[in-house]
């Protein structure tokens, strides 16, 4: 599957749900109520912008995977209405600083009146793609992100850009969904689920071996919501999947998971070999 192909798609399905939640304010979901409910406490999203709640699509809650300090520059990998963004900036405050990063320009034009209504002034949105991220080599000291790196076709571009911008010692915190064991190939093969959340899902072998061939460490997977077939019935057979007969293959196979690695610091980078190619040569 091309990549242009799954950007272009993704970019449409975004910019379709960042248009509904202006005019329409009804919640619209990228991979099912099973997956997007109950992630966030009344409490945090309690003084947020109505919007930026409702544009909520994610597989988890990054922001509580990773304790921020006052201070620290994070970046968002996918940012969509700017929920992780906001619940972030208050907890580096005025002294930090939070990118969110995205692709869909109606996505970023939502999360910029969110932020206006959320008086953030230490956030800023960039475009761009999660796999050439817009900013300078040792430039965060956490990368969060909700649901978005599994709709990328390239994921270890993206490993490799998250390793890049952040700092030595910097964290990667994100929530994502994992398979566990092998996925029908009609499954991967429906853009629908590729764009709902599903298709893209890499293996949490595959998962930790990426971000270790990115130059990760102390890498930890923690699968904390496993799907059942009945939680997505309804989503496969409105994909077109012989819901009944794939069953067997499916149930209990995708989960979100929180994924966490650390960039080595100053010393570790410096003890680290060079890789240049499918196998370490320096």
């Amino acid at each position: 599957m091309a990549d242009t192909n799954v950007q272009s798609a993704v970019r449409e399905k975004y910019g379709a749900i960042a248009t509904s939640v202006k005019t329409s304010k009804d919640k619209t979901s990228c991979c099912g109520d099973p997956i997007t409910s109950h992630l966030y406490s009344d409490t945090e999203t309690g003084d947020l912008p109505a919007d930026a709640v409702t544009a909520s699509l994610g597989c988890g809650n990054p922001t509580a995977l990773v304790q921020l300090e006052p201070g620290q520059t994070v970046l968002d990998l996918g940012s969509g209405g700017g929920i992780d963004v906001l619940l972030s900036a208050k907890r580096v405050g005025p002294a930090g600083r939070v990118y969110g990063l995205d692709m869909t320009g109606e996505m970023l034009a939502l999360a910029r009146e969110n932020q206006k209504k959320a008086g953030a002034t230490n956030v800023e949105f960039l475009e761009g793609t999660i796999e050439a991220i817009p900013l300078p080599d040792n430039a965060v000291d956490v990368i969060i992100s909700n649901c978005v790196i599994n709709l990328s076709s390239d994921k270890d571009a993206v490993l490799r850009e998250a390793f890049r911008v952040l700092k030595p010692g910097g964290r990667f915190a994100v929530s994502d969904v994992i398979v566990r064991g092998d996925v029908p190939d009609d499954i991967r093969r429906n853009m629908e689920l590729w764009v709902g959340c599903i298709a893209g899902a890499l293996r949490d072998d595959e998962y930790s071996t990426k971000l270790q061939a990115a130059g990760f460490t102390a890498v930890e997977l923690d699968p904390w919501r496993v799907y059942r077939i009945e939680d997505a019935r309804a989503f496969l057979t409105d994909s077109g999947v012989d819901v009944d007969r794939m069953a067997p293959e499916v149930d209990g196979r995708f989960a979100s998971a929180f994924i966490r690695a650390r960039k080595p610091d100053a010393a570790g980078m410096a003890g680290a070999r060079t890789c240049c190619g499918p196998d370490c040569c320096a």
